[in-house]
């Protein structure tokens, strides 16, 4: 297997809770503090490509990314012109990162059927690039998830890049051996261990490149859940709650299975459902906290970053708590601008 990655700066994962405004000024303070990157998210309530336009509008040189945007809520057509649009507005420093959902989020979010996502994937992502060169003539694609037909009618002119990066999501081997085969890199899950990443997560991915005869180490953006607090106790109780809401869906179950976590983490799922959020919280062990997440006073989230993590992806990408705003922003650029300074 490949030997750890060269150590880079980290990146920031921004989720933006309290608007726009606020996803551009975390994007913004991480530049500012010499991170590599700043990456946002996509929900219910948020859109990746409004947001790193926002940010393309805050910064001048760092990396900027998503993760994830929704693979399957916007037509190819719609993805390659948004594509377009936004290497342009960042300069050409984006990269793409799309993901699927689970597959209630499909059916219940998109209208959906949920089936069949990493065949569907790989074939959404070839015809996008496909899309990205519309400038070079007519596209005929019938293919088994789309149908797509563009003779354009006034000139295209070319894109910033033909070949703009496009990292896909995935949990289980068969998603990312798709992010293998067709992607330029992977999107780790907030859930991923160290552990999960050598022995799963890089194994799919070479397993999916040499499926797809390349020749080549396919990178990982990975999250990393960062809780950063003066008092210790409450930075580990907040990443609890993290690892909480994340344990509760039954697809990410393969990460829990893997480390012997199965009856923690249907505990964990019992509560949360029933209604009993504090339960479910309490119901992660301190060994999950421990293997997941970064959590603790600044010096100890440095000392845990470089004993576990330091090196396990190529773009490490810290997700302050949500549950503690922009001062958990804030803390994780403070923590990390004391080691990564340029």
């Amino acid at each position: 297997m490949p030997e750890p990655v060269a150590t880079s700066a980290p990146s920031l994962l921004i989720t933006g809770g309290g608007g726009l405004a606020e996803v551009a000024e975390s994007a913004r303070l991480a530049e500012e503090a010499g991170f590599a990157g700043a990456w946002t998210t996509e929900f219910y309530d948020r859109s990746a490509t409004i947001s790193l336009a926002a940010m393309a509008a805050a910064t001048t040189t760092i990396t900027l990314g998503s993760a994830i945007a929704y693979a399957f809520g916007r037509t190819p057509l719609v993805w390659a012109a948004e594509a377009r649009d936004l290497d342009e507005l960042t300069g050409q420093r984006l990269i793409l990162g799309l993901g699927t959902g689970t597959r209630r989020m499909q059916q219940d979010w998109h209208g959906l059927d949920g089936e069949h996502p990493a065949p569907r994937m790989e074939e959404l992502i070839p015809l996008l690039r496909n899309l990205l060169r519309l400038n070079e003539g007519p596209i005929t694609h019938d293919g088994r998830f789309y149908r797509l037909h563009v003779k354009p009618t006034l000139p295209v002119g070319p894109p910033p890049r033909t070949d703009l990066p496009i990292y896909l999501a995935g949990v289980n081997p068969r998603m990312i051996q798709a992010a293998g085969r067709v992607g330029d890199g992977l999107v780790g899950h907030p859930l991923f261990t160290a552990e999960y990443v050598r022995d799963v997560a890089r194994p799919a991915l070479q397993e999916g490149a040499e499926h797809a005869g390349r020749d080549r180490q396919i990178p990982i953006a990975g999250y990393l859940t960062c809780s950063v607090n003066d008092d210790g106790d409450l930075a580990r109780e907040a990443a609890r709650a993290t690892v909480a809401f994340n344990s509760t869906v039954k697809t990410y179950r393969v990460i829990h299975r893997h480390h012997g976590w199965e009856a923690h983490a249907e505990k964990i799922r019992e509560k949360w459902i029933g209604g009993d959020f504090a339960a479910a919280v309490k119901a992660v062990p301190d060994e999950m906290v421990d293997t997941i997440t970064l959590a603790g006073t600044p010096d100890e989230v440095r000392a845990k970053y470089a004993e576990r993590w330091d090196g396990v992806y190529e773009h490490t990408l810290l997700w302050p708590s949500a549950f503690a705003g922009m001062d958990g922003v804030r803390k994780v650029i403070e923590t990390f601008t004391a080691v990564h300074t340029p």
